[in-house]
Protein backbone atom coordinates (compact mmCIF):
# COMPACT_ATOMS: atom_id res chain seq x y z
CA UNK A 1 0.00 0.00 0.00
CA UNK A 2 1.39 3.44 -0.93
CA UNK A 3 1.54 6.40 1.44
CA UNK A 4 -1.27 8.11 -0.46
CA UNK A 5 -3.51 5.03 -0.24
CA UNK A 6 -2.98 4.80 3.51
CA UNK A 7 -4.09 8.41 3.89
CA UNK A 8 -7.18 8.08 1.66
CA UNK A 9 -10.46 8.07 3.57
CA UNK A 10 -12.23 4.71 3.75
CA UNK A 11 -15.88 4.80 2.63
CA UNK A 12 -18.25 4.23 5.52
CA UNK A 13 -19.79 1.17 3.83
CA UNK A 14 -16.35 -0.46 3.67
CA UNK A 15 -15.53 0.52 7.24
CA UNK A 16 -18.76 -1.04 8.50
CA UNK A 17 -18.44 -4.22 6.44
CA UNK A 18 -18.99 -7.20 8.83
CA UNK A 19 -15.93 -9.24 9.76
CA UNK A 20 -17.89 -12.43 10.57
CA UNK A 21 -21.10 -14.00 9.35
CA UNK A 22 -22.58 -13.43 12.80
CA UNK A 23 -22.28 -9.67 12.23
CA UNK A 24 -24.40 -9.72 9.04
CA UNK A 25 -27.86 -8.26 9.75
CA UNK A 26 -31.24 -9.17 8.33
CA UNK A 27 -30.47 -12.64 6.95
CA UNK A 28 -30.91 -14.88 9.99
CA UNK A 29 -32.91 -17.41 7.95
CA UNK A 30 -29.67 -18.20 6.11
CA UNK A 31 -26.93 -17.30 8.59
CA UNK A 32 -28.54 -17.92 11.97
CA UNK A 33 -28.27 -21.14 13.91
CA UNK A 34 -29.60 -23.93 11.71
CA UNK A 35 -29.57 -21.73 8.58
CA UNK A 36 -28.34 -23.46 5.39
CA UNK A 37 -25.29 -21.25 4.87
CA UNK A 38 -24.37 -21.44 8.56
CA UNK A 39 -24.60 -25.26 8.42
CA UNK A 40 -22.47 -25.34 5.28
CA UNK A 41 -19.73 -23.24 6.86
CA UNK A 42 -19.84 -25.22 10.10
CA UNK A 43 -19.43 -28.49 8.21
CA UNK A 44 -16.39 -27.12 6.39
CA UNK A 45 -17.76 -28.26 3.05
CA UNK A 46 -18.73 -25.32 0.82
CA UNK A 47 -20.76 -26.18 -2.27
CA UNK A 48 -21.79 -23.81 -5.07
CA UNK A 49 -24.74 -21.52 -4.40
CA UNK A 50 -26.57 -18.48 -5.79
CA UNK A 51 -27.56 -15.49 -3.66
CA UNK A 52 -30.73 -13.93 -5.00
CA UNK A 53 -31.99 -10.69 -3.53
CA UNK A 54 -32.41 -6.92 -3.95
CA UNK A 55 -29.46 -4.50 -3.87
CA UNK A 56 -27.78 -3.61 -0.61
CA UNK A 57 -28.68 -6.65 1.49
CA UNK A 58 -25.24 -8.27 1.88
CA UNK A 59 -24.68 -10.61 -1.07
CA UNK A 60 -21.03 -9.65 -1.63
CA UNK A 61 -20.30 -9.55 2.10
CA UNK A 62 -21.73 -13.02 2.66
CA UNK A 63 -19.66 -14.44 -0.21
CA UNK A 64 -16.45 -12.90 1.18
CA UNK A 65 -17.09 -14.15 4.71
CA UNK A 66 -17.97 -17.68 3.58
CA UNK A 67 -14.65 -17.84 1.72
CA UNK A 68 -12.76 -16.43 4.72
CA UNK A 69 -14.30 -18.86 7.21
CA UNK A 70 -13.62 -21.76 4.84
CA UNK A 71 -10.00 -20.56 4.42
CA UNK A 72 -10.56 -20.61 0.65
CA UNK A 73 -9.05 -18.37 -2.01
CA UNK A 74 -11.61 -15.70 -2.91
CA UNK A 75 -11.82 -14.37 -6.47
CA UNK A 76 -14.37 -11.72 -7.38
CA UNK A 77 -15.59 -10.92 -10.89
CA UNK A 78 -18.42 -8.80 -12.22
CA UNK A 79 -20.44 -10.27 -15.07
CA UNK A 80 -20.82 -6.74 -16.40
CA UNK A 81 -17.05 -6.26 -16.80
CA UNK A 82 -15.81 -9.84 -17.38
CA UNK A 83 -16.00 -12.51 -20.05
CA UNK A 84 -14.80 -15.99 -20.94
CA UNK A 85 -11.15 -14.90 -21.14
CA UNK A 86 -11.28 -13.69 -17.53
CA UNK A 87 -12.89 -16.96 -16.46
CA UNK A 88 -10.16 -19.01 -18.15
CA UNK A 89 -7.48 -17.22 -16.10
CA UNK A 90 -9.39 -17.97 -12.91
CA UNK A 91 -9.80 -21.64 -13.88
CA UNK A 92 -6.06 -22.04 -14.54
CA UNK A 93 -5.11 -20.48 -11.21
CA UNK A 94 -7.79 -22.53 -9.42
CA UNK A 95 -6.33 -25.76 -10.83
CA UNK A 96 -2.92 -24.83 -9.41
CA UNK A 97 -4.45 -24.02 -6.02
CA UNK A 98 -6.39 -27.27 -6.07
CA UNK A 99 -3.18 -29.25 -6.59
CA UNK A 100 -1.94 -27.59 -3.39
CA UNK A 101 -5.11 -28.56 -1.54
CA UNK A 102 -6.72 -25.13 -1.45
CA UNK A 103 -10.30 -24.42 -2.52
CA UNK A 104 -11.13 -21.48 -4.83
CA UNK A 105 -14.43 -19.66 -4.37
CA UNK A 106 -15.32 -17.65 -7.46
CA UNK A 107 -17.81 -14.92 -6.68
CA UNK A 108 -19.57 -13.50 -9.73
CA UNK A 109 -21.62 -10.38 -9.11
CA UNK A 110 -24.63 -9.76 -11.38
CA UNK A 111 -24.34 -13.36 -12.61
CA UNK A 112 -27.51 -12.97 -14.67
CA UNK A 113 -25.62 -10.56 -16.96
CA UNK A 114 -23.61 -13.47 -18.41
CA UNK A 115 -25.15 -14.79 -21.63
CA UNK A 116 -26.00 -18.47 -22.03
CA UNK A 117 -22.68 -19.49 -23.59
CA UNK A 118 -20.66 -17.77 -20.85
CA UNK A 119 -22.77 -19.43 -18.16
CA UNK A 120 -22.21 -22.75 -19.93
CA UNK A 121 -18.44 -22.16 -19.72
CA UNK A 122 -18.72 -22.37 -15.92
CA UNK A 123 -20.40 -25.77 -15.89
CA UNK A 124 -17.49 -28.24 -16.29
CA UNK A 125 -15.37 -26.42 -13.71
CA UNK A 126 -18.20 -26.27 -11.20
CA UNK A 127 -19.00 -29.93 -11.90
CA UNK A 128 -15.37 -31.03 -11.40
CA UNK A 129 -14.91 -28.93 -8.28
CA UNK A 130 -12.11 -26.81 -9.73
CA UNK A 131 -14.07 -23.80 -8.50
CA UNK A 132 -16.88 -23.33 -6.04
CA UNK A 133 -19.25 -20.83 -7.59
CA UNK A 134 -21.01 -18.20 -5.52
CA UNK A 135 -23.21 -16.07 -7.73
CA UNK A 136 -25.14 -12.92 -6.88
CA UNK A 137 -28.20 -11.82 -8.80
CA UNK A 138 -31.04 -9.36 -8.39
CA UNK A 139 -33.16 -11.20 -10.96
CA UNK A 140 -35.15 -14.41 -10.63
CA UNK A 141 -32.63 -17.23 -11.32
CA UNK A 142 -35.40 -19.36 -12.84
CA UNK A 143 -35.55 -16.94 -15.76
CA UNK A 144 -32.04 -15.49 -15.90
CA UNK A 145 -29.79 -18.54 -15.37
CA UNK A 146 -29.44 -21.68 -17.47
CA UNK A 147 -31.04 -24.80 -16.06
CA UNK A 148 -27.80 -26.77 -16.03
CA UNK A 149 -26.18 -24.17 -13.78
CA UNK A 150 -29.18 -24.10 -11.45
CA UNK A 151 -29.00 -27.87 -11.09
CA UNK A 152 -25.42 -27.57 -9.81
CA UNK A 153 -25.97 -24.73 -7.33
CA UNK A 154 -28.43 -24.11 -4.52
CA UNK A 155 -30.38 -20.87 -4.60
CA UNK A 156 -30.66 -18.85 -1.38
CA UNK A 157 -33.09 -15.93 -1.26
CA UNK A 158 -32.00 -12.84 0.67
CA UNK A 159 -34.62 -10.56 2.18
CA UNK A 160 -34.75 -6.76 2.04
CA UNK A 161 -33.44 -5.48 5.36
CA UNK A 162 -36.24 -4.93 7.86
CA UNK A 163 -36.52 -1.95 10.18
CA UNK A 164 -34.67 -3.69 13.00
CA UNK A 165 -31.71 -4.52 10.76
CA UNK A 166 -31.55 -0.99 9.35
CA UNK A 167 -31.67 0.57 12.82
CA UNK A 168 -28.78 -1.70 13.84
CA UNK A 169 -26.78 -0.40 10.86
CA UNK A 170 -27.51 3.17 11.95
CA UNK A 171 -26.25 2.41 15.46
CA UNK A 172 -23.07 0.82 14.09
CA UNK A 173 -22.45 3.89 11.94
CA UNK A 174 -22.83 6.20 14.94
CA UNK A 175 -20.57 3.97 17.04
CA UNK A 176 -17.92 4.04 14.31
CA UNK A 177 -18.20 7.83 13.95
CA UNK A 178 -18.25 8.23 17.75
CA UNK A 179 -21.12 10.69 17.46
CA UNK A 180 -24.89 10.61 16.86
CA UNK A 181 -26.48 11.53 13.57
CA UNK A 182 -27.45 15.22 13.46
CA UNK A 183 -31.17 14.49 13.04
CA UNK A 184 -34.28 14.32 15.21
CA UNK A 185 -36.03 11.10 16.21
CA UNK A 186 -38.76 11.54 13.59
CA UNK A 187 -36.14 12.28 10.92
CA UNK A 188 -34.32 9.12 11.98
CA UNK A 189 -37.48 7.08 11.37
CA UNK A 190 -37.95 8.78 8.00
CA UNK A 191 -34.34 7.95 7.07
CA UNK A 192 -34.96 4.26 7.74
CA UNK A 193 -38.14 4.37 5.64
CA UNK A 194 -36.27 6.08 2.82
CA UNK A 195 -33.72 3.26 2.71
CA UNK A 196 -36.51 0.89 1.59
CA UNK A 197 -34.68 -2.25 2.77
CA UNK A 198 -31.33 -1.31 1.17
CA UNK A 199 -28.53 -1.21 3.74
CA UNK A 200 -25.94 0.16 1.33
CA UNK A 201 -28.20 3.04 0.39
CA UNK A 202 -28.86 3.79 4.07
CA UNK A 203 -25.14 3.93 4.85
CA UNK A 204 -24.61 6.26 1.90
CA UNK A 205 -27.22 8.65 3.28
CA UNK A 206 -25.72 8.41 6.76
CA UNK A 207 -22.29 9.24 5.37
CA UNK A 208 -23.74 12.30 3.65
CA UNK A 209 -25.39 13.44 6.87
CA UNK A 210 -22.16 13.05 8.86
CA UNK A 211 -20.52 15.49 6.42
CA UNK A 212 -23.21 18.05 7.17
CA UNK A 213 -22.38 20.82 9.59
CA UNK A 214 -25.58 21.99 11.26
CA UNK A 215 -26.17 24.01 14.39
CA UNK A 216 -29.17 21.92 15.50
CA UNK A 217 -30.49 18.46 14.57
CA UNK A 218 -32.30 18.28 11.23
CA UNK A 219 -36.05 17.72 11.34
CA UNK A 220 -37.82 15.30 9.03
CA UNK A 221 -38.83 18.12 6.69
CA UNK A 222 -35.18 19.23 6.41
CA UNK A 223 -33.94 15.88 5.10
CA UNK A 224 -35.15 16.70 1.59
CA UNK A 225 -32.64 19.58 1.49
CA UNK A 226 -29.74 17.15 1.89
CA UNK A 227 -31.08 13.89 0.47
CA UNK A 228 -32.89 13.23 -2.77
CA UNK A 229 -36.06 11.15 -2.56
CA UNK A 230 -35.30 7.63 -3.69
CA UNK A 231 -37.33 5.94 -6.41
CA UNK A 232 -38.92 2.73 -5.11
CA UNK A 233 -37.17 -0.48 -6.08
CA UNK A 234 -39.01 -1.55 -9.20
CA UNK A 235 -37.61 -3.19 -12.32
CA UNK A 236 -40.04 -2.40 -15.12
CA UNK A 237 -38.53 -5.03 -17.40
CA UNK A 238 -38.30 -8.04 -15.13
CA UNK A 239 -39.52 -9.49 -11.84
CA UNK A 240 -40.65 -6.23 -10.24
CA UNK A 241 -42.86 -5.53 -13.23
CA UNK A 242 -44.56 -8.93 -13.33
CA UNK A 243 -44.79 -9.39 -9.56
CA UNK A 244 -46.56 -6.09 -8.94
CA UNK A 245 -48.83 -6.56 -11.95
CA UNK A 246 -49.77 -9.96 -10.55
CA UNK A 247 -50.52 -8.46 -7.13
CA UNK A 248 -52.61 -5.75 -8.77
CA UNK A 249 -54.66 -8.16 -10.91
CA UNK A 250 -55.26 -10.60 -8.07
CA UNK A 251 -56.41 -7.75 -5.81
CA UNK A 252 -58.92 -6.69 -8.47
CA UNK A 253 -60.11 -10.28 -8.83
CA UNK A 254 -60.38 -10.62 -5.06
CA UNK A 255 -62.53 -7.45 -4.83
CA UNK A 256 -59.99 -5.77 -2.52
CA UNK A 257 -60.22 -2.20 -3.77
CA UNK A 258 -57.70 -0.85 -1.26
CA UNK A 259 -55.02 -3.40 -2.17
CA UNK A 260 -55.67 -2.79 -5.88
CA UNK A 261 -55.16 0.95 -5.40
CA UNK A 262 -52.01 0.31 -3.38
CA UNK A 263 -50.34 -1.95 -5.95
CA UNK A 264 -51.27 0.43 -8.77
CA UNK A 265 -49.74 3.30 -6.79
CA UNK A 266 -46.59 1.21 -6.19
CA UNK A 267 -46.20 0.73 -9.93
CA UNK A 268 -46.84 4.36 -10.80
CA UNK A 269 -44.44 5.57 -8.08
CA UNK A 270 -41.84 3.16 -9.47
CA UNK A 271 -42.07 4.85 -12.87
CA UNK A 272 -44.37 2.39 -14.63
CA UNK A 273 -46.20 3.57 -17.75
CA UNK A 274 -49.87 4.10 -16.76
CA UNK A 275 -50.85 2.39 -20.02
CA UNK A 276 -49.51 -0.86 -18.55
CA UNK A 277 -51.86 -0.50 -15.58
CA UNK A 278 -54.80 0.33 -17.86
CA UNK A 279 -54.08 -2.75 -20.00
CA UNK A 280 -54.20 -4.95 -16.92
CA UNK A 281 -57.42 -3.25 -15.81
CA UNK A 282 -59.02 -3.99 -19.18
CA UNK A 283 -57.99 -7.64 -18.92
CA UNK A 284 -59.46 -7.91 -15.42
CA UNK A 285 -62.67 -6.18 -16.51
CA UNK A 286 -63.23 -8.93 -19.06
CA UNK A 287 -61.57 -11.97 -17.49
CA UNK A 288 -62.79 -11.52 -13.91
CA UNK A 289 -65.87 -9.30 -14.16
CA UNK A 290 -67.12 -10.17 -17.60
CA UNK A 291 -70.86 -10.00 -18.02
CA UNK A 292 -71.53 -9.87 -14.30
CA UNK A 293 -71.20 -6.12 -15.00
CA UNK A 294 -70.92 -5.25 -18.73
CA UNK A 295 -70.16 -1.65 -17.74
CA UNK A 296 -66.78 -2.61 -16.26
CA UNK A 297 -64.93 -2.81 -19.57
CA UNK A 298 -66.68 0.33 -20.80
CA UNK A 299 -65.62 2.19 -17.64
CA UNK A 300 -61.99 1.15 -18.14
CA UNK A 301 -61.89 2.07 -21.84
CA UNK A 302 -63.57 5.42 -21.17
CA UNK A 303 -61.11 6.20 -18.37
CA UNK A 304 -58.22 5.11 -20.61
CA UNK A 305 -59.37 7.42 -23.40
CA UNK A 306 -59.72 10.30 -20.91
CA UNK A 307 -56.19 9.56 -19.69
CA UNK A 308 -54.84 9.81 -23.24
CA UNK A 309 -56.66 13.10 -23.82
CA UNK A 310 -55.84 14.80 -20.52
CA UNK A 311 -52.46 13.31 -19.58
CA UNK A 312 -50.63 13.01 -16.29
CA UNK A 313 -50.99 13.96 -13.41
CA UNK A 314 -54.72 14.72 -13.65
CA UNK A 315 -55.23 11.38 -15.40
CA UNK A 316 -54.62 9.59 -12.10
CA UNK A 317 -58.24 10.48 -11.29
CA UNK A 318 -59.47 8.41 -14.23
CA UNK A 319 -57.16 5.54 -13.30
CA UNK A 320 -58.39 5.56 -9.71
CA UNK A 321 -62.04 5.64 -10.82
CA UNK A 322 -61.57 2.66 -13.12
CA UNK A 323 -59.68 0.68 -10.45
CA UNK A 324 -62.41 1.28 -7.87
CA UNK A 325 -65.14 0.30 -10.33
CA UNK A 326 -63.51 -2.97 -11.45
CA UNK A 327 -62.49 -3.99 -7.93
CA UNK A 328 -66.00 -3.47 -6.53
CA UNK A 329 -67.85 -5.17 -9.40
CA UNK A 330 -69.55 -8.56 -9.01
CA UNK A 331 -67.18 -11.14 -10.45
CA UNK A 332 -67.63 -13.82 -13.08
CA UNK A 333 -65.22 -15.66 -15.34
CA UNK A 334 -68.02 -17.54 -17.12
CA UNK A 335 -67.29 -15.95 -20.52
CA UNK A 336 -63.60 -16.69 -20.17
CA UNK A 337 -64.23 -20.31 -19.19
CA UNK A 338 -66.80 -20.68 -21.96
CA UNK A 339 -64.30 -19.67 -24.63
CA UNK A 340 -61.68 -22.01 -23.14
CA UNK A 341 -64.17 -24.88 -23.35
CA UNK A 342 -65.12 -23.97 -26.92
CA UNK A 343 -61.44 -23.71 -27.87
CA UNK A 344 -60.68 -27.14 -26.41
CA UNK A 345 -63.52 -28.71 -28.43
CA UNK A 346 -62.48 -26.81 -31.58
CA UNK A 347 -58.97 -28.24 -31.28
CA UNK A 348 -60.38 -31.76 -31.05
CA UNK A 349 -62.83 -31.37 -33.92
CA UNK A 350 -61.30 -28.77 -36.22
CA UNK A 351 -61.85 -30.78 -39.41
CA UNK A 352 -65.59 -31.40 -39.00
CA UNK A 353 -67.42 -29.54 -41.79
CA UNK A 354 -70.14 -27.07 -40.77
CA UNK A 355 -73.83 -27.83 -41.51
CA UNK A 356 -74.59 -26.93 -45.13
CA UNK A 357 -77.94 -25.36 -44.30
CA UNK A 358 -76.33 -22.43 -42.46
CA UNK A 359 -73.75 -21.77 -45.22
CA UNK A 360 -74.38 -19.13 -47.87
CA UNK A 361 -74.75 -20.25 -51.49
CA UNK A 362 -73.58 -17.39 -53.70
CA UNK A 363 -72.96 -19.66 -56.74
CA UNK A 364 -75.13 -22.08 -58.69
CA UNK A 365 -72.77 -24.97 -57.96
CA UNK A 366 -73.01 -24.35 -54.22
CA UNK A 367 -76.78 -24.39 -54.42
CA UNK A 368 -76.65 -27.69 -56.31
CA UNK A 369 -74.45 -29.09 -53.55
CA UNK A 370 -77.08 -28.24 -50.93
CA UNK A 371 -75.57 -25.10 -49.44
CA UNK A 372 -78.18 -22.98 -47.63
CA UNK A 373 -80.88 -25.60 -48.30
CA UNK A 374 -83.28 -25.79 -45.38
CA UNK A 375 -81.97 -22.71 -43.62
CA UNK A 376 -84.56 -21.21 -41.28
CA UNK A 377 -84.57 -17.41 -41.13
CA UNK A 378 -85.14 -16.71 -37.45
CA UNK A 379 -87.07 -13.48 -37.99
CA UNK A 380 -89.76 -15.44 -39.82
CA UNK A 381 -90.67 -17.27 -36.59
CA UNK A 382 -92.46 -16.21 -33.39
CA UNK A 383 -90.07 -14.58 -30.92
CA UNK A 384 -87.52 -14.40 -33.81
CA UNK A 385 -86.38 -17.88 -32.86
CA UNK A 386 -86.32 -20.90 -35.16
CA UNK A 387 -84.65 -23.38 -32.78
CA UNK A 388 -82.50 -24.82 -35.56
CA UNK A 389 -79.16 -26.53 -34.87
CA UNK A 390 -75.99 -24.57 -35.65
CA UNK A 391 -73.45 -27.19 -34.55
CA UNK A 392 -72.27 -30.02 -36.82
CA UNK A 393 -74.40 -33.14 -36.33
CA UNK A 394 -71.24 -35.07 -35.37
CA UNK A 395 -71.08 -33.12 -32.10
CA UNK A 396 -74.50 -34.28 -30.94
CA UNK A 397 -73.01 -36.36 -28.09
CA UNK A 398 -70.79 -33.56 -26.75
CA UNK A 399 -71.49 -31.10 -23.93
CA UNK A 400 -72.10 -27.94 -25.89
CA UNK A 401 -73.15 -25.74 -22.98
CA UNK A 402 -69.93 -23.76 -22.81
CA UNK A 403 -71.36 -20.62 -21.26
CA UNK A 404 -72.64 -21.23 -17.75
CA UNK A 405 -73.43 -17.88 -16.13
CA UNK A 406 -73.25 -17.27 -12.42
CA UNK A 407 -76.09 -15.92 -10.34
CA UNK A 408 -74.19 -12.68 -9.75
CA UNK A 409 -74.81 -9.20 -11.10
CA UNK A 410 -76.06 -8.88 -14.65
CA UNK A 411 -75.40 -12.57 -15.35
CA UNK A 412 -78.56 -13.36 -13.43
CA UNK A 413 -80.43 -11.71 -16.28
CA UNK A 414 -78.39 -13.60 -18.88
CA UNK A 415 -79.15 -16.85 -17.09
CA UNK A 416 -82.87 -16.12 -17.41
CA UNK A 417 -82.43 -15.47 -21.14
CA UNK A 418 -80.57 -18.74 -21.65
CA UNK A 419 -83.33 -20.66 -19.86
CA UNK A 420 -85.87 -18.86 -22.05
CA UNK A 421 -84.16 -19.85 -25.31
CA UNK A 422 -83.62 -23.40 -24.07
CA UNK A 423 -87.31 -23.72 -23.18
CA UNK A 424 -88.34 -22.45 -26.63
CA UNK A 425 -85.93 -24.85 -28.29
CA UNK A 426 -87.42 -27.74 -26.34
CA UNK A 427 -90.89 -26.73 -27.51
CA UNK A 428 -89.71 -26.59 -31.14
CA UNK A 429 -88.21 -30.06 -30.94
CA UNK A 430 -91.47 -31.44 -29.49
Amino acid sequence: MSLFESQAPIPLAEALRPSTLADVVGQDHLLGEGGPIARMVKSGSISSFILWGPPGVGKTTIARLVAAEANARFVQLSAVMSGVADLRKVFEEAKKDRSLGRQTILFIDELHRFNRSTQDALLPHVESGVITLVGATTENPSFSLVGALLSRARVFTLNPLDRQALVKLLERAEEHAKKPLPITASARDALVDLADGDGRYLIGMVEELFRTNVASPLAESDLAVFLQKRMPLYDKANDGHYNLLSCFHKSLRGSDVNAALYWAARMIEGGEDPNVVFRRLACAASEDVGLADPQALQQVITAWEAFERIGWPEARLFLAQAIVYVATCPKSNASYRAFDAATALARQTGSIPPPKNILNAPTKLMKQLGYHEGYLYDHDFPDAFSGQMFFPAELGDKDLDFYKPNERGYERELSKRLHYWKRLKGQKSD
